[in-house]
Parts: C-alpha cells; structure tokens; sequence
C-alpha cells in the first residue's frame, strides 16, 4: 500500500479525476463526498476505491470521518481539498444563507481538514496538502463575491500554514483552475460556453485530468521544495501577476 491520499469532494468533476490521478500513481486513496449516494456509489464500483461521506463543513464530523478513514487504510499523508459549492448572486441580492454556506463549505471545510490531519503530519515529518482554488479567487467574477472570497482565502491559508509545516516536511499548495470541462461546464448553455472559451487564449477547455496530474506532482517527493505556492491553471485567461 502507498501512502494514503484524501480527497474531498473525490467523486465527481475535478475530485474525480484526483482521485484516480493519485491511484494510479500509487497512492491507497479515500474520496470523501457530501451528499450524492447514487454517484459515491458508482464512483466506488468503477474505481475500487473507498468512499467516506460527511459534511466537510462539519469540524466534528470532519474529525470523525478522517479517524474512520486512518482507522480503516492508514494515516493520511496527502490531504487534497478540493469541495466546494456555488451560490451565486449579485451581492445586493445575496441571501446571509448564501454567503454563509459557500465560506463555510469551500473554505470552512480547508481549516476542517487540515486541522484533523496536520498533527500527525507535523509527528511524522511529512505531509502534502493541496489545495483547489480557483481562477475567481484570483481575479475576482461578477455573481460571486461569497465564492470568490473563499477561494481567495484558500490562497492566504495555503501561504500562512506553507510556512509553518516548512520545517517538518509538510508541503502545502494550492492549484487555482480556470474553466475545466466537467459535467457542470458542459450543462452550460452552448452560446455561453463559446463566449467563455473566446476568452482563452488556448482556444479550448481544460480537462480534469490536466488538473489531477498537477496534484499527483505537488503530492509527490520531486515536489519537497515547492511550498506556498499558486499553481495557475486556465490557459492563460488570467495571467496573475
């Protein structure tokens, strides 16, 4: 068995492909998901590999459902946070409701996690926590000021614990990816999905699995001196400075 790998949010979209991204590069891997059963369910008879369902915006149930999972395969060594939801709306129309579940699930769920995993990081001398962003988080997007906020807190937390695990081989990173075909991009209505891609200058969508191999990297060993850093992945839509 490799060293064990969670992803949150593991069965669908981008987590999906993580997911087998990390089996295939050896890892023993635990798909965390929320709320589809039909989907973890599938998920699990394709892959083979084990899912775990809670609510990642749930401290106490994210610390009982990572004890499960450490209990069950092994101490968890790579932490991929890659849940997240959306909410949108302009923020004169945005509900309380609305900020408040986006904060606590996309970024809530990142303090979540890590808090659960980062002793035994810190004991074990090693750790690689990837974090899933996005392009919103960096430059901001019309309708989404409670998602965009979280996405761009995952970058300050990711620079802030960067630098506290530096010291006890922990290495922590975000991913930010712009439009990925996934089967919520491809719901999009086709006249507003071209008008997206217009937009990116490779001229197409990314796919998921272009994302999932920048993870099975930044897990990696090659990657012990590259912490607190954004890797940005949109095909040059947005160019951070």
């Amino acid at each position: 068995m490799g060293r064990v790998a969670l992803v949150t949010g593991g069965t669908r979209g981008i987590g999906h492909a993580i997911s087998l991204g990390l089996k295939a590069a050896g890892y023993t891997v635990a798909a965390n998901y929320g709320g589809n059963d039909e989907a973890a369910a599938a998920f699990k008879a394709e892959t083979g590999i084990p899912v775990y369902k809670w609510d990642v915006a749930d401290f106490d149930a994210t610390a009982a459902g990572i004890k499960q999972i450490e209990a069950d395969l092994g101490p968890v060594e790579v932490l991929v946070n890659n849940a997240g939801i959306t909410r949108d709306g302009f923020l004169h129309k945005m509900t309380a409701a609305q900020w408040k579940e986006v904060i606590e699930v996309d970024l809530g769920s990142v303090f979540n996690t890590s808090r659960a995993v980062i002793e035994g990081m810190r004991e074990r001398g090693f750790g690689r926590i990837v974090n899933i962003s996005s392009i919103n988080g960096q430059k901001g997007q019309i309708g989404q000021t409670n998602y965009s906020a979280a996405k761009a807190g995952m970058i300050g937390f990711t620079k802030a614990l960067a630098q506290e695990g530096a010291n006890k081989g922990i290495t922590v990173n975000v991913i930010a990816p712009g439009y990925i075909k996934t089967e919520m991009v491809a719901a999009m209505k086709p006249e507003a999905l071209a008008k997206v891609v217009a937009t990116i200058p490779v001229g197409r969508l990314g796919e998921a699995e272009e994302i999932a191999r920048a993870v099975v990297f930044l897990a990696s060993d090659d990657a012990g001196f590259i912490t607190g850093t954004t890797l940005t992945a949109n095909g040059a839509q947005y160019i951070a400075g």
